[in-house]
């Protein structure tokens, strides 16, 4: 008699798989993230996980059941569920619906889901939603640890540029304080560890670098906007990299408006800033660096631009330059990791950064910010 009823809900799946799908969609639907993804994307492995139902009805065995849990479509849905943005709720929950269109659909053939029939639906059922979850949590748990990873990544490749501006002013103020002036045994004492400590953070941030070199750039930005005047920020800017500047005679001017007013979030939009002047310093050994900024288009968009006249970048290079990884094969050091970071933060504000060189006469970094 079980048997009976499992092979008859077998073909009722079978013959009912298009009105049962449209009854689960118009539920599931409901989920806060599926409201807005279309058929295809929503059914996803579940027309497949179907016939693996049909199959599991038609031969209970527990051999059957093992081998479709294991070889199964669940694990690859879960995986495409973290893609589609559920939270682990909406995945089990997508199961459960399903669970409770087949109880609907055997009650409207009068098929009686007790028993054994109940115990093999539900064990399919359960077995699936164990393995989409474990594959979903997987996954997620994989991202946040990259996306932490990197984050450290990226904060470690904008501290050098500062640590470097701290050692070279360290040296500057211990040729200063010890020109003419006898040095005492405690401002000796005191230069050695500053620059000790210089250069264990240097060496930590490097080797931070150097173990997130493989990592992507799709980092979860979190912006926190807020109006804001450009012109002090280049201005701070400008004074704390001066120290890097002057050992090429590197000119740094300010021609942002005073008066313009950015809606951004402030340290990210810093670090964009930062990363292009230190990268304009690096090719412009004895030039200058100028850094402007100007509203655009009718909308109230901001444009801003560090223009150097420095080296240039060759055509090809222009191509992949802010794609991470893409270092100078000319210069030691790099990381691949500074323009990556300027297309990341700008884009996360819904802005566009492009680059226009011209090989012995200089480049010109812009990027926009659209009106809040």
């Amino acid at each position: 008699m079980a048997i009976e009823v499992l092979v008859r809900l077998a073909v009722l799946i079978e013959v009912d798989r298009d009105p049962l799908l449209a009854a689960w969609r118009a539920q599931v639907q409901g989920l806060p993230a599926a409201r807005h993804l279309d058929v295809p994307t929503l059914n996803d492995h579940l027309p497949n996980f179907l016939t693996e139902l049909v199959t599991a009805l038609r031969d209970p065995s527990e051999a059957t059941i093992a081998q479709l849990l294991h070889d199964g479509t669940a694990p690859a849905h879960g995986l495409q569920r973290v893609q589609d943005a559920f939270d682990i709720e909406e995945v089990v929950a997508e199961y459960n619906i399903l669970r409770g269109c087949i109880h609907d659909l055997a009650e409207r053939n009068n098929l009686l889901m007790q028993g054994t029939p109940f115990h093999v639906l539900n064990r399919v059922l359960d077995g699936a939603i164990g393995s989409a979850v474990r594959s979903f949590a997987a996954q997620k748990a994989m991202d946040v640890r990259q996306r932490r990873e990197e984050y450290l990544a990226f904060v470690a490749h904008d501290l050098r540029t500062p640590l470097s501006a701290v050692s070279l002013s360290a040296k500057v103020l211990e040729k200063l304080l010890t020109t003419g002036h006898p040095q005492t045994p405690q401002v000796s004492q005191m230069w050695t560890a500053l620059k000790r400590n210089v250069r264990h953070l240097e060496t930590l941030v490097a080797r931070v670098i150097e173990e997130n070199t493989n990592l992507e750039t799709e980092v979860g930005v979190k912006l926190q906007r807020r109006e804001f005047d450009l012109w002090p920020l280049v201005e701070a800017l400008i004074h704390d990299l001066h120290p890097v500047a002057e050992t090429g005679t590197t000119r740094l001017i300010n021609v942002v408006p005073d008066d313009l007013v950015v809606f951004a979030d402030a340290n990210l939009i810093r670090r964009v800033l930062q990363n292009l002047i230190a990268n304009a310093i690096g090719y412009t050994p004895r030039g200058e660096v100028v850094i402007g900024a100007r509203k655009v288009g009718e909308e109230g968009a901001i444009e801003c631009f560090v223009r150097d006249n420095g080296v240039g970048i060759s055509p090809d290079r222009c191509a992949t330059i802010f794609d991470k990884g893409q270092t100078d094969p000319e210069k030691d050091g790099g990381a691949g990791l500074g323009l990556a970071i300027v297309k990341t933060f700008v884009e996360a504000h819904h802005g566009v950064v492009a680059v226009e060189s011209h090989l012995g006469s200089g480049s010109t970094f812009v990027f926009t910010l659209p009106r809040h």
